[in-house]
């Protein structure tokens, strides 16, 4: 007689709206306070601060809400909190404001240096991330993987040039309307790969 196989629960998942609102939300906040806080009678230096000071907070905020509702923790967005809590904190703890422009150089190198160099152990990482979200072939993910790989060192590179060519206040924007748009068209970019290799609707092979 045999026992009956327990059946393990889907994981859970966030719908796009709140998941979105959750990793956006403290980019808002930050562009919001940055772009407005003189108006409210602080200087400059007072709102540079207290946008940081707001912007690392309120991803700690995001971040534990996201556990409550789903019992764990995105790695990408665990790995950039982490991330924006130790150069946050510094650019606060030692009042410069340049341990937290240099945050977004290091999150996309680590990044990329994680998804390629998984390739080269025959890994194609990005698939733990979106597994869920996509279902592709081997060779879509490791085409995948390889395309975001470059592209977090392209936007590190972007910003080290952007944050030692241009003021504070222009890289502080540019963070908001300049890298989400590029991200976002990235992203849409490589929809004919998704649709190439989706298992579901059939890979179709290279010719």
């Amino acid at each position: 007689m045999t026992l009956p196989v327990e059946s393990v629960p889907p994981r859970r998942h966030l719908d796009p709206v709140p998941k979105l609102a959750l990793e956006m939300g403290p980019l808002v906040l930050f562009f919001l306070l940055n772009s407005f806080g003189t108006r409210f009678g602080l200087s400059e230096d007072g709102t540079t601060f207290m946008a940081i000071g707001v912007f690392v907070v309120a991803t700690v905020v995001a971040l534990a809400i996201h556990f409550a509702l789903l019992r764990r923790l995105p790695i990408m967005p665990l790995v950039s909190g982490i991330v924006v809590l130790v150069f946050g904190g510094m650019a606060l703890a030692l009042h410069d404001k340049t341990f937290f422009v240099i945050k977004p150089t290091i999150v996309n190198a680590l990044f990329g240096t994680i998804l390629l160099g998984g390739l080269l152990f025959g890994k194609s990482l990005l698939s733990v991330v979106l597994d869920s979200v996509f279902d592709l072939t081997e060779e879509g993910w490791r085409k995948l993987t390889f395309r975001w790989g470059l592209f977090f060192f392209a936007l590190a590179a972007i910003n080290e040039v952007v944050w030692r060519t241009q003021t504070y206040a222009f890289w502080a924007n540019f963070k908001v309307v300049g890298i989400m748009p590029l991200t976002i068209l990235f992203a849409l970019s490589q929809t004919p790969l998704l649709m190439r290799y989706d298992r579901k609707a059939g890979a179709k092979p290279d010719v």
